[in-house]
């Protein structure tokens, strides 16, 4: 009759157990900045809302559409950075780039931004710029050199 009750058994011992630890580690090893796509994924979702929390839905239109399809972008790129951190954390620096068109954006998209709109839309672009300064930060330090 066979053995089938359960051993207990050194995993050192299974002939892909080097195998096995070098892709746990490559798995956890991207998941560095996991608390950074929390807050990235706030970002975008308060830039979206901003245009009613601030209350210039009706004094800025063209921005009220402005800030809703750069927060839901913003909140796409933190859902694939959650999703796919080593093939998103690419796009760290687009995300720069999103955060310096967020500072720009109320002299070329608005028409005469008051100074709630212009702060508004410049935290929210300077926190974009860290949080992607920080993503391509870790995702250089995570790639592996040749």
């Amino acid at each position: 009759m066979a053995n089938v009750s359960p051993t207990r058994g050194d995993i050192t011992t299974h002939p892909d157990a080097s195998e096995m630890r070098d892709r746990y580690a490559r798995m956890l090893g991207g998941r560095d900045v996991a608390l950074v796509d929390g807050p990235v994924f706030l970002l975008g979702l308060y830039c979206a809302a901003s245009p009613w929390i601030v209350h210039y839905t009706t004094s800025q239109p063209a921005l009220v559409t402005h800030n809703l399809i750069m927060g839901i972008a913003i909140g796409l790129l933190a859902l694939g950075f959650t999703r796919a951190p080593e093939r998103m954390y690419g796009l760290s620096w687009a995300m720069c780039a999103v955060g310096v068109w967020m500072i720009i954006s109320p002299w070329v998209v608005g028409e005469s931004p008051d100074a709630g709109v212009v702060w508004n839309n410049i935290i929210i672009g300077a926190l974009a710029v860290i949080l992607g300064l920080v993503c391509a930060g870790t995702a250089a330090k995570a790639t592996p050199r040749p």
